[in-house]
């Protein structure tokens, strides 16, 4: 008999986050999904457990707030559930001059991408750690390869998820967990909108489908990978911003990042 497996997902109520909470259900995991929007989490969860006859549990939850992180722990732990894999998919994007747009919203994004993910880890991997299993997929970006005018913050905030995920997947990696950064590029579901990055030259070609990152985020880390960039046009995207110079990459990136 094989032994049951849950998953935590934050950032579960759609685009890439939902996706890879369907890969998790498809592979026989339980889920916990994770987000504020009640209704989307009641939706995915119905529709998980009609497709896949797993147990699906919500928790609605703001990872904003200061106290988020540990309620989405405390939870859990009510729950009775020793997650064997967590999954850090909450994110915002924000596109525009640093000094035009709000501080206030761009120290929210730096909140939710880089110290939630950071806290989220610090508190669900002690177990893994201790049970010399499972892992931790946090998802980054290919902006997290270079820098990013017009969308500053939003590309250090990922080049920081990038970095700190490294790192432990090092530090993982003795007591058989894996700690893996998903690295996307532009991708079909709501960012464009949300990041107000409708007009980007990045958007404009062809996407890789969401469904397509959480199948292929899903098997590097089960591979045990570092880094997972799906898509061989964005792997060789991420070796050549590591090769280039910075102030090339860069000006790349503001070239494609003006509306």
């Amino acid at each position: 008999m094989s032994k049951i497996r849950w998953t935590v997902v934050t950032g579960a109520s759609s685009g890439i986050g939902a996706e890879l909470a369907r890969v998790f259900a498809g592979i026989g995991h339980n889920l916990v999904l994770v987000a504020r929007r009640r209704s989307k989490l009641e939706a995915l969860a119905e529709e998980l457990r009609a497709s896949h006859g797993g147990a699906v549990e919500i928790i609605v939850a703001d990872l904003n707030k200061q106290k988020g992180p540990q309620a989405v722990f405390d939870a859990v732990a009510e729950l009775q559930i020793a997650p064997h894999t967590l999954v850090n998919s909450a994110g915002v994007g924000l596109a525009g001059e640093f000094v035009e747009l709000p501080l206030d919203k761009q120290l929210d994004m730096m909140n939710l991408n880089m110290n939630a993910l950071t806290k989220l880890c610090h508190l669900f991997l002690p177990g893994m750690l201790e049970r010399g299993e499972g892992g931790v997929i946090n998802l980054s970006s290919l902006a997290a390869f270079q820098a990013g005018p017009h969308m500053a913050v939003y590309y250090a905030s990922k080049a920081f998820v990038l970095s700190l995920t490294e790192a432990l997947h090092e530090e993982a990696r003795p007591f058989g967990v894996t700690v893996t950064a998903l690295c996307p590029g532009p991708t079909e579901s709501e960012f464009p909108d949300t990041a107000g990055m409708g007009a980007s030259k990045l958007f404009r070609g062809p996407l890789i489908s969401a469904a397509r990152v959480a199948q292929v985020g899903v098997e590097g880390y089960r591979a045990g990978h570092a880094i997972v960039s799906p898509g061989i046009a964005n792997r060789f995207s991420a070796q050549i911003a590591r090769l280039m110079p910075r102030f090339i990459t860069r000006r790349l990136a503001s070239t494609v990042n003006r509306g």
